[in-house]
Order: C-alpha cells, then sequence, then structure tokens
C-alpha cells in the first residue's frame, strides 16, 4: 500500500542536498524548462505537493529543481502517466514554469491548448 509523503519530509531532504533549483531563470517568477523534461509529482499528507524536475528522462542526472506547492496547470504539449503517489508529466516542448503566488506553480508554452491537471482521486 502506498501513502503520500510528508511535505516537511521532502523539504529536508532538499536541504540535506543543497539548493535544488538549478533553472535557467527568465524573471524572479518565471524559469525555462527544457523540451523533454519529466515533471515528477508527489502528493504530501498536508494537501501540497513535492515537484521534482528532471531535465531529460533518458539522462542519468540528478533532478534539475525540487519544489513544494501545487502544480495547478500543465499548458504545453504534454504525455501524462498517473501513478500510486501522484503522477509524471513529460513534456513534449519547450515550456516555462511559473509561479503565480507562493503555493501554485503553472507550466505554460505559447503554441498549446490550456490543460488542467486531472483532479486527485
Amino acid at each position: 500500500m502506498t501513502t503520500a509523503l510528508d511535505s516537511e519530509l521532502f523539504l529536508c531532504m532538499a536541504h540535506k542536498f543543497g539548493s535544488m533549483n538549478h533553472l535557467a531563470a527568465v524573471d524572479e517568477n518565471h524559469w525555462r524548462l527544457p523540451l523533454h523534461a519529466h515533471i515528477i509529482v508527489h502528493e504530501t499528507n498536508d494537501g501540497n505537493e513535492f515537484i521534482t524536475i528532471y531535465d531529460c528522462g533518458a539522462a542519468q542526472q540528478p533532478p534539475t529543481a525540487q519544489l513544494i506547492g501545487n502544480l495547478v496547470r500543465i499548458d504545453a504539449e504534454h504525455e501524462f502517466i498517473r501513478q500510486p503517489t501522484g503522477y509524471i508529466a513529460k513534456l513534449r516542448e519547450e515550456a516555462t514554469l511559473a509561479r503565480p503566488d507562493d503555493d501554485h506553480w503553472v507550466i505554460r508554452a505559447e503554441t498549446s491548448e490550456h490543460s488542467e491537471v486531472p483532479a486527485r482521486q
């Protein structure tokens, strides 16, 4: 049986390994995501999400960024894969990660249709 994890645990892990946002900044609240970025989202017990971003799923590299909050929308072409503790979004075009407020994240691309992240079950 799998369960959601505590966001505090993930924050402790991220602090232990140092700053985990190595994305190219566009400005204070926007970062560039590469064409084949993989975004892995784990649901946490406190209602947040632990978001891990990899430049490419095939590359054997550490994550480019780890974030706490809620990924509320993906407005870029992507493949969606539901997992027992969350989901994976595999981007199919270059996009921007935006932080509209302290608790929310949005992924946007200029060339795609608006896409809501499916509701939790």
